[in-house]
């Protein structure tokens, strides 16, 4: 242990002259540069280094030592080099196997349950660079796990924060103090909220870097960070160590492996070799005006409370910070996911049968309960949630499910959206693609089988009456269209016989303007004949396929004897011949 914790630097160990030497180096020779979005005048306060805030405090690795290597020199105006480093390169370019798809398999991971966030995996190899050397050069089992474990030194206030044990000794072998733990350097209290299984083990190891990674990647991403906006990272990464030093290191690594990276065998990777002692706390008995840090019992990752107050004001000691009421990550919304909702279709004027379910997770990847999500119909078919509404707002339950109302369609058929959105700063929003189709019919029929006959140049004295029905239901508000045709099938038109009148009164033989009333019934306009006598067909087709053919006849009456006339008085009678 004694000479693991010589490989290692603790926090703010910036006065050490390790450290002043490579941050010099890495300045002198305009290597990868590590922007610092807060680092404003430089006010140590303004990059956030020995600052506290609701969002950052309790640092995931109780701000115990890191390594503080900085990446290879690369001068793009030196012969034979690249500012776009190669598949292959130089070895401190390699990321052993396992620990990169862990990297990766994190980044993919955190995107489908927090896309706002943006996590890159370069972030994570950062990270994982300076906490243990890439898992002590990617010593790891088939599964991912540590060979032995990676255990940082006893926080007990000796040059470090004091946090006394937490886990019983359960992840790091130490019951009186915490030790950061793992391949990501987790203390035992952070991992309590933030472990994952990503290897799928049924286990949340800090000692397996799948799910160490995609512990990492959650906490990174907690309070609505985005972290392609550089102040969201630079404040993701000071919650990890609280220091400007430490910021700086994991941006240099940062900003080289997203210049390029190639993947090296397990357990080949260059192990860091910048170390640093410790500063040691005063002598027993010896007066100091700088109080032995102590934890916070409120925060579980057992930042010390600050040290004393500021110069000029008269005080020695410091001043108790108010306690913050800050959520944890199984309270701290995270991602809005489809819950198993269907295809959203629905006839003209009817109740979905589908509804639109969506499920909120916390930070941890869990199921959350009481999470407001806003529904909205967006479109111009007319569909609204039962009750008129186009928009309305839910609570998920325990389950973290929540489901929207029923939705009616409007009498327009057409495409429509439903939005689902929660959370607040940066909302998550789900869209659903709906589609109202127009009334439909299964079967239509006359309503009586008179005969249909009229005389040339005539109209027919019976009107023609037909029901539409669906599933053997009154089918209300469905469009048929009326054609006259020359075969059953309706394959060729007809253009003599019976015929409709426009509202100009001008022939037409095909009317699609016609819709059925409220019974399903539709009762045709007018028809007339035409001069050409025959048997001609009327073929009605409603929207859904249903079609029916009827006969109409054209003929001329057939001639009758006079009232009260007898049969001799109606024969024809004989034409006499004249006599020659």
């Amino acid at each position: 242990m004694a000479a693991h914790i010589r490989r290692r630097l603790r926090k703010g160990a910036t006065t050490t002259a390790v450290a002043a030497a490579a941050v010099a180096a890495l300045a002198a020779s305009q290597a990868p540069a590590a922007t610092l979005a807060d680092a404003g005048g430089g006010d140590p306060k303004a990059a956030g280094e020995d600052t506290a805030s609701a969002e950052d405090d309790g640092a995931a690795t109780g701000n115990s030592p890191y390594y503080t290597d900085l990446p290879p020199l690369v001068t793009p105006d030196k012969p034979g080099s690249s500012s776009n480093l190669p598949v292959t390169g130089s070895a401190e370019a390699g990321i052993p196997a396992s620990i990169l798809a862990a990297y990766k398999q994190a980044e993919q991971t955190v995107a489908t349950t927090d896309p706002a966030c943006r996590l890159p995996w370069q972030l994570l190899a950062a990270i994982g660079k300076v906490e243990s050397g890439q898992a002590r050069g990617g010593r790891v089992d088939a599964n991912g796990t540590t060979t032995s474990p990676i255990l940082g030194p006893a926080l007990n206030g000796q040059g470090f924060a004091l946090i006394k044990d937490t886990d019983g000794g359960a992840y790091d072998s130490d019951a009186v103090h915490d030790r950061a733990v793992g391949p990501m350097q987790f203390i035992p209290s952070t991992w309590a909220s933030w472990g994952q299984d990503a290897n799928g083990d049924g286990r949340k190891d800090p000692n397996n870097i799948y799910d160490a990674a995609l512990a990492a990647g959650r906490y990174l991403c907690a309070n609505d960070r985005d972290l392609a906006i550089a102040a969201d990272l630079d404040k993701a990464v000071l919650s990890y160590n609280r220091s400007t030093e430490y910021l700086r290191t994991v941006r240099s690594w940062f900003s080289y492996y997203q210049r390029g990276t190639h993947e090296i065998p397990d357990g080949t990777g260059r192990l860091p070799t910048a170390p640093s002692t410790p500063t040691p706390s005063p002598n027993p008995g010896t007066p100091s005006p700088t109080p032995t840090p102590k934890p916070s019992p409120d925060k579980p990752g057992g930042k010390p409370t600050p040290g004393p107050s500021k110069p000029g004001d008269g005080s020695t000691s410091p001043k108790p910070k108010p306690p913050t009421s800050k959520p944890t990550p199984a309270e701290t919304f995270g991602s809005l996911e489809n819950a198993g909702t269907g295809p959203l279709r629905a006839t003209a004027g009817q109740a979905f049968d589908e509804r639109v379910t969506v499920l909120a997770r916390n930070a941890l990847g869990a199921p959350l309960g009481k999470v407001s999500v806003t529904f909205t119909v967006t479109g111009d078919t007319g569909t609204l949630f039962a009750g008129g509404r186009k928009t309305v707002t839910l609570r998920t339950g325990a389950d973290g499910t929540v489901t929207a109302p029923e939705l009616r369609a409007g009498e327009k058929a057409g495409e429509f959206t439903v939005t689902a959105v929660a959370g607040t700063g940066r909302p998550r929003t789900l869209t659903y693609a709906a589609t109202v189709t127009a009334r439909q019919a299964d079967a239509i029929a006359r309503t009586d089988e008179k005969a249909l006959v009229a005389a040339p140049g005539e109209k027919f004295a019976d009107a023609v009456t037909v029901k539409a029905t669906y599933k053997d239901a009154a089918a209300a508000g469905v469009a048929v269209t009326a054609t006259m045709v020359k075969d059953p099938l309706g394959l060729f038109d007809n253009d003599k016989g019976p015929y409709f009148k426009d509202a100009a009164g001008k022939p037409v033989r095909t009317l699609t303007t016609l819709t059925t009333d409220a019974d399903g019934m539709l009762r045709l306009p007018e028809i007339f004949a035409d001069g050409t006598e025959g048997t001609f067909k009327l073929r009605l087709t409603t929207e859904g396929g249903a079609s029916v053919v009827i006969e109409l006849t054209i003929q001329a009456p057939e001639e009758t004897a006079p009232e009260g006339a007898t049969p001799e008085e109606t024969a024809p009678k004989e034409t006499e011949t004249p006599e020659a």
